[in-house]
């Protein structure tokens, strides 16, 4: 769960971390603290092994899991509090890193603009994720709250994307080129939906 960073946020976003933090004592009867402690005496080393052990052994589900173990193994990779380091992470390649530009560039003046960051995708929101771009073998796939029938070369979006379900349509970027007036069309088409 970020600690720092919160302008990264939306208050949606905000309001959720907040809840899974204070509902963690109320719904469990233990503290944080205290589940910290349980969390060091899991035999599990692999961060998917834990979240399922917890789940198994204490019945403590994913997000609350997630963030228990969070604070139980800070890790040495960025982490939500260090954007800048999530990021420079993510397209440390330069094709992929041009592409990321790009589409920075095609938002930076769209009004309430939140950038977050995360490991595996840079998002984009005003009150919720309209955009978001993750680093793919030759390029980067770019996720739009519009529907795949708003431009021909959209596609639907998969189940498991791994960002916002907000995120209708995608399109596979190569060049920065490709970042043209249509896609800014619809990457502000997709800001007014959120």
């Amino acid at each position: 769960m970020p600690k720092a960073g919160l302008d990264t946020l939306t208050p949606q976003q905000r309001k959720w971390f907040a809840s899974v933090r204070e509902g963690l004592q109320r719904d469990t009867g233990k503290s944080l603290a205290d589940w910290v402690a349980i969390a060091r005496t899991c035999p599990e080393t692999a961060h998917r092994a834990r979240l399922k052990w917890f789940k198994d052994v204490h019945g403590l589900l994913q997000n609350r899991a997630s963030y228990v173990l969070g604070e139980a193994f800070p890790t040495a990779t960025p982490g939500w509090s260090e954007p800048d380091a999530l990021r420079e992470t993510l397209w440390n390649d330069p094709g992929q890193r041009a592409l990321f530009d790009a589409v920075e560039a095609a938002v930076q003046d769209l009004p309430e603009l939140i950038v977050g960051q995360r490991k595996g995708y840079s998002a984009w929101s005003r009150r919720y994720q309209f955009a978001a771009l993750r680093p793919v073998k030759g390029g980067a796939r770019l996720g739009l709250a519009v529907a795949p029938d708003a431009d021909p070369r959209l596609a639907p979006a998969k189940p498991n994307e791994g960002w916002s379900e907000r995120l209708k349509s995608v399109l596979t970027l190569t060049a920065p080129a490709e970042v043209d007036d249509g896609v800014k069309g619809l990457l502000k088409a997709s800001w007014a939906e959120s």
